[in-house]
């Protein structure tokens, strides 16, 4: 067992399929009620929080000689004020000012030499206070984003405040010690490996067990080997790679959004994708190209976090290649043609079989892996990534200032310069979209498609024929797991 807490195999790839054009960085733009506070609140606040999340003051050291996976180890030169910085915008200092910045922070790289993360502080005319939060991707993926946002932030408007708890950094190891460290642990696996397998061998039960779940494995690994072997569609939306950013947002209501998913008898996750099926149809009629029969292809992160890994770090994640119908011409058809095909996959256990993969990494070596990552900028599998993350349905407060608003954001890479992520908070349904500066000029094209699908969706006329059900009313839906 190693010393050090060493990245996993997916944290890894995350973070060897970064370049100079592609910044694997997750974040998210967030408004606030300005109630008074200053730059020292916000600096006490954060720093108080800290010791909930260790990593915010680790950095990354690779391993000489690539021998095992990077290891985090405490910075020794920990500084908030690095991490936190306070910013102005321009007048007007608007909304379009606000996503402006985001766009050129999400823009830059972050720092290797430092803990990866950072956040930005900056007050809008209108009377709103405004926070960019940008993570790198092998420290969180988006259920532990939203469980960091928890932690950073209050229940309630009158939460009691904390003292720091006192820290100091382990000392940094050298070179050797990292060397050996890995040879150590290295030099246990074959033994851990031949203990698991005896501990199965000797339980009847856990044979069983193991037997289902190589059938199960069997069959996604299947099922993704064809997803995978498929190449994506060519678009306009699918170009290389420059170092900028756009960013834009989308407010809907999360209880439209589910009168809609309940009409059609689907889930909120196939609304999402079939409102963003409709964009990316608009968006490519509006660029003058056919989009007679076809049928684009996204990456939608699933995780496979459980209960006991609530509020961990890292990337508890896998992924299905979702089919989105752009050719067909009718929303409700388009909408249903989705909610079958994401039940098929979920049927097929691709996501099990991504996650077999992911896992199958872990006894990769460290040079492979960072082969793997590089090869994800050459991927022709998918156009885009869209993900939807649930959060918490109450608010959250910030030093008594009450969180409005939370939209996500997903980097781009590859040849796929668009990204939709999704993010519930307190009724709402928010969408983070990133494009490429000089590939997708018309971003906000595409974010005001997506409003104009849901409504398609929620007219009398987009009522399913076949169901005969009535329009509900405006009455609040209950809570359920359906998402």
């Amino acid at each position: 067992m190693s010393r050090f807490e060493r990245l996993s195999a997916l944290d890894c790839a995350f973070l060897y399929a970064e370049s100079p054009t592609a910044h694997m960085h997750v974040g998210s733009l967030l408004f606030f009620e300005d109630n008074g506070i200053g730059e020292a609140d916000i600096f006490d606040h954060i720093q108080s929080r800290l010791h909930y999340v260790p990593r915010f003051r680790k950095k990354v050291r690779f391993v000489p000689g690539g021998l095992h996976r990077p290891v985090w180890v405490d910075d020794p030169h920990f500084d908030l004020r690095f991490h936190v910085r306070w910013t102005g915008l321009p007048k007007p200092r608007g909304e379009r000012e606000a996503l402006a910045l985001m766009g050129r922070v999400m823009s830059q790289p972050l720092d290797r030499r430092k803990p990866l993360w950072e956040m930005w502080v900056f007050d809008l005319e209108d009377g709103r206070r405004g926070l960019i939060q940008k993570t790198h991707h092998c420290l969180i993926d988006g259920v532990s984003g939203v469980d960091l946002g928890t932690v950073l932030l209050d229940f309630a408007p009158d939460a009691p405040r904390t003292a720091p708890e006192p820290w100091s950094p382990e000392p940094e190891p050298s070179d050797a010690e990292l060397t050996r460290d890995a040879l150590l642990e290295l030099r246990e696996r074959p033994r851990q490996l031949r203990d698991a397998a005896l501990r199965v061998w000797g339980d009847p039960e856990a044979r069983d067990q193991l037997a289902d779940k190589a059938r199960e494995v069997l069959d996604g690994i299947k099922s993704f080997g064809r997803a995978a072997a498929e190449v994506m569609p060519r678009t306009s939306l699918n170009a290389q790679l420059g170092a900028h950013r756009r960013y834009q947002v989308v407010r809907l209501s999360l209880s439209d959004v589910k009168r809609v998913r309940k009409r059609h008898d689907c889930t909120v996750n196939d609304v999402v994708l079939s409102l963003v099926t409709s964009a990316l149809r608009k968006l490519l009629l509006a660029r003058g190209e056919s989009v007679e029969g076809l049928v684009m292809k996204a990456m939608v992160p699933v995780s496979v976090r459980d209960a006991s890994q609530a509020r961990t770090w890292g990337n508890k994640v896998s992924m299905i290649a979702a089919e989105l119908p752009v050719g067909e011409a009718d929303p409700v058809a388009r909408l249903a043609r989705l909610r079958d095909r994401m039940t098929d996959l979920k049927r097929s256990r691709q996501a099990v079989g991504a996650e077999f993969w992911v896992q199958l990494g872990e006894y990769a070596p460290p040079t492979l892996l960072s082969l793997v990552g590089r090869a994800v900028a050459l991927q022709r599998m998918v156009n885009l990534v869209v993900t939807n993350v649930p959060g918490p349905q109450f608010p959250l407060y910030l030093r008594g200032a009450r969180m409005l608003e939370a939209f996500p954001y997903v980097p781009v890479f590859a040849q796929n310069p668009l990204g939709v992520a999704v993010l519930s908070y307190d009724g709402a349904l928010g969408f983070g979209l990133t494009g490429d500066w000089d590939a997708v000029p018309d971003l906000d094209l595409f974010a005001a498609a997506i409003r104009d699908a849901l409504a398609e969706l929620d007219e009398p006329a987009a009522e399913p024929p076949a169901r005969g059900r009535k329009r509900s009313g405006k009455k609040k839906a209950r809570p359920d797991s359906r998402a």
